[in-house]
């Protein structure tokens, strides 16, 4: 791993956890009194790592809205932005609550509960009985409410008097208003409630590691549901929790593979490369219309919904590598993007697999879409690319600049030389920028053949473009793009970098000198599959992280 202070620059939105790694092994330091020393993980002793209070992100709570109460208008885009954290936006470690966000919560939360009560389509389906409703049945019709909804919301079971509180909001509501009003009054209660916007976890007591805890059904549960769909148990999952049939690994186990399966899982797995990968904002791309005259929002558009299709593609109907994703000779388009990227053929506007020209193109980095997404105005940067690669794919940490080195590294003017090798080899002259361009740029400059808008090239300016570079830790160099992305592919590195990034999202923190046995397990399991990626997920339910909650990350 390489870790160097202060030298990198024009990184963009590459930001990476606050690791603890050593800068030299990789392997956490010594200095951190909760780190566990990686030999000790073989010991047989459990060791669940951390289990922070989680916070449900906009991502969730849309899809938890959703499926509690069929509000499809996704109001949590409302609320600002989670911070970056663990690149996810869903690190329990920065997912405070401040004044602002907490007024933001209950003007969402009313707007949900004004709509779930808008109409009596919306009214029965909280109840039946609630459609029509007559004076007289309308207490107990609110009982049915409370105790049917509650403990969606909740996500366990109501405890003694709850349904009586949430009662008497309702006849608060109900005073000089009508039935819908009091009922929207228990929603709003409900969607400000803690006990909905946090994940709690009290757990039970484990008669065989009294130090730990362990999830209880319903928690876990709630682990498995957020972990693969991103909102709450389904009524399947909720029966499994109350037969006890989430107290194993293998029960687990079961309904993991059953939650992969459901299409509802591939809506996370694409939330989850949305973050990874930089492709999110694609139809917001702006691009110099006469430097770039085919590329348009429409086609950043596509270009995001390429990458997606592919990835869905590869991990559920292909081979299903981390690998073969990296490496694979084809692709998704539909006409317009054929149409862009010269590939003749493609007609209409439906996706279809095309076969790539591997001598330009192999695998999921060298589509248009990340190349693209890795370029920050008209000309490309090899220092953003280089970055994107050794801090996302191989979790090399590379901190941003400050000071006076931040006004040494800008980019060099455009017209300092006819290649980005030119003005970049230029650039990093200076003995303070190369600690830290050493490394980026002859990753970056292995992707020179693609332009600003991803497009192939052989020349700029008129000028061959000299595509190699080399992969640090690696030796040799290499040609071109699609020698790095194979070199890429055979790299132990970039296989455990994935697999802590899908820990990471999945487990919603950064992994910490005392989560080492946790991010050991899934690598070795993820590395025992053959890199397979829906395997890896499965995985994730299987360490001691996902089945005890450590007494000491409850306090």
């Amino acid at each position: 791993m390489i870790l160097v202070s202060g030298c990198t620059g024009s990184l963009g939105d590459t930001r990476t956890n606050d690791s603890t790694d050593d800068p030299t092994t990789g392997n956490p330091t010594t200095g951190n009194p909760t780190t566990v020393d990686p030999r000790a993980c073989e010991d047989g002793t459990v060791r669940p790592g951390r289990a922070p209070l989680r916070r449900l992100t906009r991502f969730e709570y849309n899809n938890t809205v959703r499926d509690l109460f069929g509000d499809t208008t996704d109001p949590a885009f409302s609320l600002p932005s989670e911070d970056v954290g663990n690149g996810f936006g869903n690190d329990a470690d920065t997912l405070s609550v401040s004044s602002l966000l907490a007024e933001q919560l209950s003007t969402v939360a009313e707007g949900v509960a004004q709509r779930a009560t808008a109409t009596p389509d919306a009214l029965a389906r909280l109840a039946p009985c609630a459609s029509n409703v007559s004076p007289e049945g309308e207490e107990a019709c609110a009982r049915t409410i409370v105790e049917r909804i509650a403990p969606l919301a909740y996500r366990r079971p109501l405890a003694a008097g709850e349904a009586d509180e949430l009662l008497a909001l309702y006849s608060v509501g109900r005073t000089d208003a009508s039935f819908d009003v009091g009922i929207a009054t228990v929603i709003e209660a409900l969607l400000q409630s803690p006990d909905f916007l946090y994940r709690v976890e009290w757990g039970t007591s484990d008669p065989e590691h009294p130090e730990l805890r362990r999830p209880t059904g319903d928690e876990m549960a709630t682990r498995l549901s957020y972990l693969f769909w991103g909102t709450t148990p389904d009524e399947e999952l909720r029966m499994a929790a109350q037969a006890g049939e989430l107290s194993t690994k293998e029960g687990v186990r079961a309904q993991a593979e059953r939650m992969l399966e459901d299409p509802r899982a591939r809506k996370t797995i694409r939330f989850f490369f949305d973050n990874l990968l930089p492709i999110s904002n694609l139809a917001d791309l702006e691009r110099n219309a006469e430097a770039f005259p085919t590329f348009s929002r429409q086609i950043g558009a596509l270009m995001r919904e390429e990458t997606q299709r592919f990835l869905e593609h590869e991990i559920f109907e292909g081979t299903g590598t981390w690998a073969s994703v990296l490496t694979a000779p084809y692709s998704f388009m539909n006409g317009p993007l054929a149409a862009f990227y010269g590939v003749s053929g493609v007609t209409g506007d439906e996706f279809q697999q095309v076969q790539l020209d591997t001598t330009q193109r192999l695998g999921l980095l060298t589509q248009a879409g990340l190349m693209a997404g890795t370029t920050h105005s008209n000309n490309t940067n090899p220092v953003v690319r280089g970055s994107f690669v050794l801090q996302k794919l191989m979790c090399q940490k590379i901190p941003l600049p400050m000071g006076d080195i931040l006004e040494r590294v800008k980019p060099p003017d455009p017209y300092s030389g006819a290649t980005a090798r030119e003005r970049y080899s230029q650039h990093s002259q200076d003995e303070v920028c190369r600690t830290c361009h050493q490394y980026l740029d002859p990753v970056g400059f292995t992707f020179e053949n693609y332009d600003a808008v991803g497009l192939f090239r052989t020349t700029e300016n008129d000028v061959t473009i000299d595509a190699s570079g080399s992969l640090p830790g690696t030796p040799g160099t290499v040609s071109n793009a699609t020698e790095l992305v194979q070199k890429l592919a055979e790299s132990e590195e970039v296989h455990d970098c994935f697999a802590t990034r899908w820990a990471e999202y999945g487990y919603g923190l950064t992994l910490r000198g005392e989560d080492t046995c946790t991010k050991q397990a899934i690598t070795t399991a993820f590395k025992a599959s053959g890199y397979n990626v829906k395997q890896l997920l499965i995985e994730l339910t299987q360490t001691d992280a996902f089945h005890y909650i450590s007494v000491a990350s409850q306090e």
